[in-house]
């Protein structure tokens, strides 16, 4: 069983802000220097040893947790169901169309 890594974890998040037509990156600094969260955009979290995945909700950086902590391992697979699940709605809602 190989080791997953935050790298691995943040392809797959990437991914999902790909789909999802999100910004990739959560702050976003303008030319005074302030940043200012992406709203939308999904990203990795760590607390405690484990890790987890939040969602922006607005510019001053409130987050959704859309997936509270556990392992890698089991970030990994909920992340793939997650993107699954998307990709499979955007099918069904062509298809309805």
């Amino acid at each position: 069983m190989n080791r997953i890594t935050i790298a691995q974890l943040e392809a797959i998040v990437k991914r999902i802000n790909t789909v999802t037509h999100n910004p990739t990156i959560p702050w976003t600094k303008d030319t005074s220097g302030k940043l200012t969260a992406n709203v939308g955009n999904y990203h990795i979290y760590q607390a405690y040893g484990a890790v987890g995945l939040h969602q922006m909700a607005n510019e001053g950086g409130g987050v959704y947790q859309v997936i509270a902590l556990r392992s890698k391992r089991e970030l990994s697979q909920c992340l793939h169901a997650y993107l699954n699940g998307i990709e499979v709605g955007k099918q069904t809602n062509t298809a309805t169309k």
